[in-house]
C-alpha cells in the first residue's frame, strides 16, 4: 500500500506528522518522534523570548487534553545555535519550523531560522481574529523567505475561508486547521477551585472532542479555496480518523494530544494500521483518498429507523433517548415498537444503538 502524499511541495513517505507542542520541544524529543516513522517533523513554536509556563500545565481524560502550555520555554538562540543545526544534520525528512507570532517577531526570527527550515508553520493563536493582520504577517514572512509557509488557524477565526484566501493572496502555501479550542476550564469541585490554568484559570482544549470542528473547517477551506494545501489537525487518534481528514480535503495530518492521552507509540500504530484501513474502505493509496471528492447530501424528507430484532439486546437506550417519544421497548414481549407518526427521522436512536441494531435513517 502506497502511503505517500505531497504537501508544501514535499513528497512524504506517509501523511502523519506531530503537531507543534511539548513532544517536539527539543532535539532528543524530536528525534524520538521522528524515529516512530512520521512523514515530517514540526517543531514546538519558537518565538522571540522563552515562554514562562504555569505548572501544572497539562491535564487529560480519555477524550480530551486541557493545557496551559505556551510556545517554547527555550530561548530562540538555543534553537538557532544548537537544536536546529543538529536536526539539520540528523533528520532524513522535511523539517517544518513553527514560529510565532507578530510581524516584529517574524522580522527577528525568520532570517535566523531560514537556513534550517524546509518550511515554516506560523501560529496565529495570540494575534487575534483580524484576518487583515494575519495577511500582513504572511506578507512579512514572504518578504523574508522563499520557503513554503503554512498558517495555523485557530478555531476562533470567524471566517475560515476568508482566512485561507488571505493566506493565499499574501504568499502563503497552506493552512493548518485547527489549533486548540479555548478558553476552557477545569474545576475541582471538592476543593472549590479552578484546577489549573493561566492567571484567569483558562486553558486550551484539544484531542478527540474537537475532531468534528476540525473536520468541518478543513472541508470548508479545501472545498472553497483552490491552490492552497490543507493540513488537518484536531482529534486524530487512529487510522480511520486520518482517512476522514483526507476525505475532508487535507493532504496530510498532524496529531499530538492523542499521544498525550494514549501514549507516544500512537504514531507508529497509526502508520502501521493505515494500509489495513485504506484497504477496508476500498482505497489503493493515500493519494487515492486525497483525490476522492467528498459527497454532500441534503434532504428534507424523513427516513424512519428499521430495527433488527436478531441483533437487538432490548437495552432500551433508543427509548430512553428518543426526543419524540416514538420508539418503545417491551422486554417481556421481546419487541420494539416504532410509532412512525411520531418519528421525526432525526437519527438519534440509530447513532446511539450500541449493537448497530437500528438502521435506515442515515442511508442514502
Amino acid at each position: 500500500m502506497n502511503l505517500e502524499t505531497e504537501v508544501l511541495g514535499f513528497k512524504l513517505e506517509n501523511p502523519i506528522m506531530p503537531a507543534s507542542g511539548p513532544l517536539v520541544g527539543d532535539f532528543s524529543k524530536i528525534m524520538d518522534i521522528s524515529n516512530r516513522g512520521v512523514g515530517a517533523i514540526v517543531t514546538k513554536t519558537i518565538s522571540t523570548k522563552s515562554a514562562v509556563v504555569p505548572r501544572p500545565c497539562i491535564y487529560a481524560e480519555r477524550n480530551f487534553v486541557m493545557n496551559a502550555e505556551l510556545w517554547s520555554e527555550l530561548p530562540p538562540q538555543e534553537w538557532i545555535d544548537n537544536i536546529l543545526p543538529k536536526l539539520r544534520e540528523e533528520l532524513d525528512k522535511p523539517l517544518i519550523v513553527s514560529v510565532g507570532y507578530t510581524e516584529d517577531d517574524m522580522e527577528f526570527l525568520i532570517p535566523k531560522l531560514d537556513p534550517f527550515a524546509d518550511a515554516f508553520e506560523v501560529s496565529t493563536h495570540y494575534v487575534g481574529k483580524d484576518i487583515e493582520r494575519i495577511g500582513r504577517i504572511v506578507r512579512k514572512i514572504r518578504s523574508l523567505t522563499k520557503k513554503p509557509i503554512a498558517m495555523k488557524m485557530s478555531p476562533h477565526i470567524p471566517d475560515p475561508v476568508g482566512f485561507a484566501k488571505m493566506v493565499k493572496e499574501n504568499g502563503g502555501n497552506a493552512v493548518v486547521a485547527i489549533n486548540s479550542v479555548g478558553p476552557s476550564m477545569k474545576i475541582d469541585v471538592e476543593n472549590r477551585r479552578i484546577l489549573f490554568g493561566d492567571k484567569n484559570g483558562f486553558v486550551w482544549l484539544s484531542g478527540p472532542y474537537i475532531k468534528p470542528i476540525a473536520l468541518a473547517m478543513v472541508h470548508a477551506i479545501s472545498s472553497s479555496v483552490n491552490g492552497i494545501d490543507v493540513i488537518g489537525v484536531g482529534g486524530i487518534r487512529d487510522a480511520s480518523d486520518v482517512v476522514e481528514f483526507l476525505l475532508a480535503g487535507a493532504k496530510a495530518v498532524q496529531l499530538l494530544s492523542s499521544a498525550l492521552i494514549y501514549g507516544k507509540d500512537i504514531y507508529r500504530r497509526i502508520i502501521d494500521n493505515l494500509p489495513k484501513v485504506l484497504k477496508k474502505y476500498g482505497f489503493e493509496s493515500v493519494k487515492d483518498v486525497v483525490s476522492t471528492e467528498l459527497k454532500v447530501e441534503f434532504s428534507l424528507e424523513p427516513k424512519h429507523p428499521r430495527i433488527d430484532l436478531d441483533r437487538c439486546t432490548l437495552c432500551g437506550i433508543c427509548e430512553m433517548v428518543c426526543p419524540y417519544w416514538a420508539i418503545w421497548v417491551f422486554k417481556d414481549e421481546r419487541k420494539v415498537v416504532l410509532q412512525e407518526e411520531k418519528c421525526f427521522g432525526c437519527g438519534l436512536c440509530e447513532s446511539r444503538c450500541p449493537v448497530d441494531a437500528i438502521s435506515g435513517v442515515f442511508e442514502r
